[in-house]
């Protein structure tokens, strides 16, 4: 257990990011990074802070500034760089932001860890970067095939990472974990993509491809993988995070229809899929080598994780943040 340790959570007010502050916060001093805006909004740690946490404190700046990031990294002892841009539709007309942000913003990262002397640094990847599966289930020595600009740019920033141990003795791991879900999620995922459609009262919902397979992590085990792994003597190594299960995106919403007891059809938006040749059509994690390098195992069946996300979006206040009507991208 990491305890009593100065932390720095690069894109802490996303998704996943939000809950690893909050699970860090418990018996550390957590530095958040988040994205500077006028308005002084911190995305999800809006919401973690309704009450205020001491043990959390807030920094806002910009992962493409290298003396900002170092600024918010000092005295800081592990690192946890999740700051990223993850949607892939968007990466389709705006890759240079992408290039930009994952990867100079990664850049930025490990040259300020490398100069500040850190102890370890969690570097996120993503289950994309391996692209449509050529083995199942997918291990850590799957060939990289990125099938679209926001995995290209998230493979390049694991690959700088790993060389950055390699020349420099930097004491990098890169976790890479599956597709996760849960509370907070954005609604150009999936599952949000579903809730909220249904709970909004639709009964027939507009989505993509209904016959990829994706291996779905609950976020408060993706989060507890992230943790595992710093605590862990993986240097240098790239370690999938994933329960070891898949669901096509068909069956995925039946599933949630069932537990929703709603009776629904679905409908082909032609802007929600991707280009034939971007789509990741299976994932499936091997995750071995996690369990044998750390203590980590998933805590969450599908059915226990989609019934906390459910009752999460169930609550009036956080479904009046989605719009469910539009695509996300």
């Amino acid at each position: 257990m990491i305890k009593g340790e100065r932390i720095l959570v690069t894109g802490a007010g996303g998704f996943i990011a939000s809950h690893l502050v909050e699970k860090l916060a418990v018996n550390n001093h957590v530095v958040a990074f988040v994205h500077y805006n006028s308005l002084n909004r911190w995305g999800w740690m809006d919401a973690v802070l309704r009450t205020k946490n001491p043990y959390i404190e807030i920094f806002n700046g910009d992962i493409c500034d290298p003396q900002g990031v170092e600024t918010a990294m000092k005295d800081c002892t592990y690192v946890f760089h999740l700051a990223a841009l993850i949607g892939i539709p968007y990466s389709y007309h705006s890759p240079s932001t992408y290039v930009d942000v994952n990867i100079k913003g990664t850049l930025n990262v490990l040259n300020a860890a490398r100069k500040l002397n850190v102890k370890r640094i969690v570097h996120t990847s993503t289950s994309e970067v391996y692209g449509t599966a050529q083995f199942v289930p997918i291990t850590e020595e799957h060939p990289v095939n990125p099938q679209s600009p926001y995995a290209a740019t998230k493979a390049s920033a694991d690959y700088l990472a790993i060389s950055y141990y390699c020349s420099f003795d930097l004491p990098v791991i890169v976790a890479r974990p599956f597709n996760t879900y849960g509370p907070r999620q954005s609604a150009r995922a999936i599952i949000p993509t579903i809730i909220t459609q249904i709970l909004n009262g639709s009964t027939e919902l507009s989505l993509g491809s209904l016959e990829p397979t994706r291996d779905l992590n609950f976020v408060e085990d993706t989060a507890d993988g992230f943790i595992a792994l710093a605590e862990s003597n993986a240097l240098g190594e790239v370690v999938n995070i994933g329960t070891g299960k898949e669901i096509s995106i068909g069956d995925l919403v039946q599933l949630i229809a069932k537990m929703l007891d709603k009776k629904i059809t679905t409908l082909t938006d032609k802007d929600r899929i991707r280009p034939e040749k971007s789509e990741v059509e299976r994932l499936l994690a091997a995750n071995d080598k996690i369990m044998r390098l750390s203590t980590w195992k998933p805590n969450h069946t599908l059915d226990q994780g989609l019934k906390k996300t459910i009752t999460w979006f169930s609550d009036p206040q956080n479904l009046s943040i989605y719009k469910s009507g539009i695509y996300n991208i």
